[in-house]
């Protein structure tokens, strides 16, 4: 018989009420504007208040309104797109050191339904307009890094135990290679390499293979931990490029992992592509080093090419050499805290520098027992290049310089806090800018990128809403024609099914891209698929004479079935798409997986209560509209 449980008409009520609520907000337009945070994350007083309506004044914008958020930032609403570009240009100059500005998209739902939660659906970087970078890390950078660091460890662990020994260097065979005065000597200093980095190893095990080859100690670090540099530098850079976003003011950043060595950028309402590249690719540092010889020694050692051993030749600015040690006192990694000020002294710009305490250690014990001895500070920087192969395609790399930018004597031991000069004032603010966030684990390159303007994202919003509505007004038209009454049915079941879709992605706060209208296309075509095997199994029972009660009740039945096994291999795809895809494809998917289960919802049980509401009380009924 044709029945259906009331309990399950109250459901449905509950699901389209609910439903309804939730994908309202998507109604309301959201308004451009502009965001400003005060330094330090603090809140912006009346001050910063005053400088940005000065700014605004006198750029001749007239912002719509003006409130704070919870956080503390000033927010404010423009009335286009062009105003909100021209405001953020206009505030920028009158920013202190510390303050940021972003452009942001802000909702104009109203209280009581922000109240209950309810708000749109984030509009993906193809959507909004913005800048997308995929970047690569540095393997053989990484893993030089690795490499000289453990130079470095391998000399402390010989000295400690007293050992002799010539040299200790990274090699380009990707090995570490400690040269002894003796053959002799070579056993005993691998006892107390193995030892040592055994004892500094997570786990008590060595990552390195040691060997002796005559008077030397080769280390070649082992293939599983060979292969989680590049991963451990990518998750220590994600973490680092997420402080320097934030220093971008980008309202609702993406930042992805892409394989084992790749990272997706993407920065909604964000267009100066230069200032981005500069600010997240920025691979500047500091190095700390002791000076190991005078203008004389370098010199020479420049002239004819013989560096001593435990010496490495840099250059000042001028093209002037100097030899520093190659163990590096302190890195760039172990610095808290940068800031630029002005020297005292000499009123040229500077950073204050703060180490951390084992850091601050070192440089107190270095500078106590070597003063008026001198430290040199190394700028590092990583400068990208672009080239073309034999084919004329472009090729990206980078070139590192290394350049010593003060080289003073020490005149009393110091520690944690200190002062170092030598600096531009852009590269002392971009330089405090980039401490302050980390330095990268590696370099990484930039092996894509592109740039949506807001017109273009907002041309995209259009189109793709154009899209969905044709899909649907043709469908509609069409099942009403074909199905007659069961297609109304079916047409009622297929905007459930777009309802549902919305309010599920902006309840969870997913992100709608333009390959996200591709899969709310699919969706629809999904549902139709289910209904249209409803529609013809309920003919086929008619036609093989079954009361149109029963056939109704048969049909849905029978077809509920094949439903559930088609939607769940088209539920595998979009799981597997959206764990191994990336943006454009996990929007895809996200809004796929979200569709197949609306529609097997809509098709099974909204269509059929539907059905029986309208031919389930005719007692004497003898045929139907299908």
């Amino acid at each position: 018989m044709l029945e259906f449980a009331r309990w399950k008409y109250l459901v449905i009520v509950l699901v389209l009420a609910f439903c309804t609520i939730y994908a309202m907000p998507n109604l309301y337009p959201q308004d451009p504007s502009v965001q400003v945070t005060a330094a330090n994350g603090a809140v912006v007083d009346a001050a910063l208040k005053g400088r940005v309506n000065a700014a605004l004044a006198s750029a001749q914008i007239a912002p719509k309104a003006e409130e704070t958020d919870a956080k503390g930032r000033l927010l404010i609403r423009l009335k286009s797109q062009n105003d909100q570009t021209k405001a953020s240009d206009a505030i920028k100059p009158v920013l202190a050191e510390g303050e940021t500005t972003a452009l942001n998209l802000l909702p104009t739902v109203p209280k009581w339904l922000s109240s209950m939660g309810a708000k749109p659906m984030s509009l993906g970087l193809d959507l909004q307009g913005g800048v997308h970078f995929l970047m690569q890390v540095d393997e053989k950078a990484a893993l030089q890094k690795k490499l000289e660091g453990t130079s470095d460890t391998v000399r402390t662990l010989l000295r400690d135990k007293a050992v002799t020994f010539g040299s200790v260097d990274a090699m380009p065979d990707q090995t570490v290679v400690a040269t002894l005065p003796a053959a002799a000597d070579a056993d005993k200093a691998k006892q107390v390499i193995d030892a040592g980095l055994r004892a500094n190893a997570a786990g008590g095990s060595n990552p390195y293979t040691t060997e002796v080859r005559g008077n030397q100690v080769v280390l070649r670090m082992n293939a599983q931990d060979f292969a989680k540099v590049a991963v451990d530098a990518i998750d220590q850079n994600r973490a680092v490029i997420a402080d320097r976003i934030s220093g971008l003011g980008v309202a609702e950043p993406v930042l992805q992992r892409q394989g084992n060595d790749r990272l997706v950028v993407e920065l909604p309402g964000l267009q100066d592509t230069a200032e981005a590249k500069r600010q997240i690719g920025a691979t500047a540092t500091l190095e700390f080093r002791a000076v190991t010889g005078d203008e004389a020694t370098a010199a020479e050692a420049q002239r004819s090419g013989n560096v001593p051993p435990d010496s490495k030749l840099y250059h000042f600015e001028s093209g002037a050499p100097i030899l520093l040690s190659k163990r590096v006192l302190v890195s760039g990694d172990e610095l808290l805290n940068a800031t630029a000020t002005p020297d005292p002294k000499t009123g040229l710009p500077s950073v204050n520098v703060t180490l951390t305490a084992a850091a601050g250690k070192k440089m107190f014990d270095h500078t106590v027992n070597n003063v008026h001895k001198r430290l040199a500070t190394v700028y590092i920087d990583r400068i990208p290049t672009v080239t073309k192969d034999a084919d004329g395609k472009e090729v990206r790399g980078s070139r590192v310089q290394e350049r010593v930018i003060a080289a003073p004597d020490i005149n009393e031991p110091f520690g944690a806090s200190f002062m170092t000069t030598g600096l531009s004032q852009q590269q002392a603010t971009d330089l405090v800018r980039q401490l302050k966030s980390g330095a990268l684990a590696a370099p990484m390159d930039f092996v894509e990128e592109y740039v949506i303007g807001p017109s273009l994202g907002a041309e995209n919003v259009s189109r793709g809403i154009k899209a969905v509505v044709f899909s649907f007004l043709f469908t509609l038209g069409f099942f009403t024609i074909y199905y007659r009454m069961f297609g109304v049915i079916t047409s009622v079941a297929l905007l459930f099914n777009l309802l549902i879709v919305v309010a599920v992605m902006s309840l969870f706060g997913a992100t709608m891209t333009l390959p996200g209208f591709a899969g709310l296309a699919l969706s629809v075509g999904l549902s139709v698929d289910a209904n249209v095997l409803i529609n013809e199994r309920i003919r086929e029972e008619l036609r093989h004479g079954m009361p149109p009660k029963a056939a109704i009740a048969t049909g849905y039945e029978k077809a509920s079935h094949t439903i559930f096994d088609a939607n769940l291999t088209g539920l595998i795809v979009g799981v597997a798409l959206y764990a191994f895809g990336s943006g454009p494809l996990k929007g895809f998917a996200l809004t796929m997986i979200i569709g197949i289960f609306a529609s097997m919802f809509t098709a099974i049980t909204v269509s059929r209560a539907l059905a029986t509401l309208i031919y389930a009380r005719r007692k004497h009924l003898k045929s139907i509209a299908i």
